[in-house]
């Protein structure tokens, strides 16, 4: 499978069905409240989950022409983060989520938000790197090594290199050419298809900490697939820590090998975000 087959028409399709999903989600969670489900937060409940984002792509402009498309304009995306620390929340590391996530009691904030970005776009360089560069903003991108210097969309080597130098940026892996495992597993023996999907992990894994210099230890799941098998996989290819795509928040009784994310899209202005956060209330209570 070639590099753009890989991450075209089918990725553009998943995330326009997972933005709808996701939209249909916090819909129902409004409808919740309206039922009776308290909104406002305690502080020991939000000292006790975590709101990960997903974003995928940047433009400069106001205009990105699907409303439901994870190609996000840097207007939207400023208004996006404001909306949140607006509302008390606290950009963190990825890290400091992960450690929380193990038992310690006081590694974050009262509310705290984490920003991920799949893919490696070569938007998230050029673009939205500035702005959280200046800001000091940080952020773990997952990356599909086929794609870096080879797909004219994708950002290069040297691009990750340089971003692997902050210590904003956190580089974790998004399995070497992105698949579908569920595809994968119909189209393959199954002897076949579990030497596949340790080699996927393994590729991404070594090319990463090659261009890195540093530990690949977190994956995000390609179309937020996964299984007790991949997990168990992954875990013998050296990650501790696996991502999805979920409307909801983490909890301390979160799998450690499904982290859900919100996914982030150009149509999500505030009253999405104000659903957003009422659903993560009332999925915690």
């Amino acid at each position: 499978m070639s590099v753009d087959a890989a991450s075209g028409q089918t990725v553009a399709a998943f995330v326009r069905l997972s933005a709808r999903w996701l939209a249909l989600s916090l819909s129902l969670s409004a409808a919740a409240l309206l039922l009776g489900v308290p909104t406002g937060a305690s502080a020991e409940q939000t000292q006790h989950d975590v709101l990960i984002l997903v974003y995928h792509r940047f433009t400069d402009g106001e205009l990105v022409r699907d409303p439901d498309s994870t190609t996000v304009s840097m207007p939207m995306f400023r208004s996006q983060l404001k909306f949140f620390t607006d509302n008390g929340y606290r950009i963190v590391p990825m890290a400091d989520v992960l450690v929380w996530l193990t038992g310690s009691q006081d590694s974050l904030p009262p509310r705290a938000l984490v920003l991920t970005m799949d893919d490696g776009h070569r938007s998230i360089f050029e673009i939205a790197w500035p702005m959280l560069k200046a800001e000091s903003l940080p952020v773990t991108l997952f990356l599909y090594p086929s794609a870096i210097s080879n797909a004219a969309y994708a950002m290069t080597w040297e691009h990750v290199r340089k971003l692997a130098l902050s210590t904003q940026v956190d580089v974790g892996s998004h399995i070497y050419w992105h698949p579908n495992f569920k595809t994968e597993r119909a189209r393959r023996a199954p002897a076949d298809y579990e030497r596949f999907v340790h080699d996927q992990l393994r590729r991404s894994r070594v090319s990463l900490e090659a261009a890195t210099g540093k530990p690949v230890q977190w994956l995000a799941w390609p179309f937020g697939i996964y299984d007790t098998q991949l997990e168990s996989i992954a875990r013998d290819e050296g990650y501790r820590y696996a991502f999805s795509i979920g409307a909801k928040p983490v909890t301390r009784n979160t799998d450690s090998m499904a982290i859900p994310r919100y996914l982030m899209t150009q149509d999500c202005a505030a009253a999405c975000l104000r659903r957003m956060l009422v659903q993560a209330q009332t999925h915690h209570d």
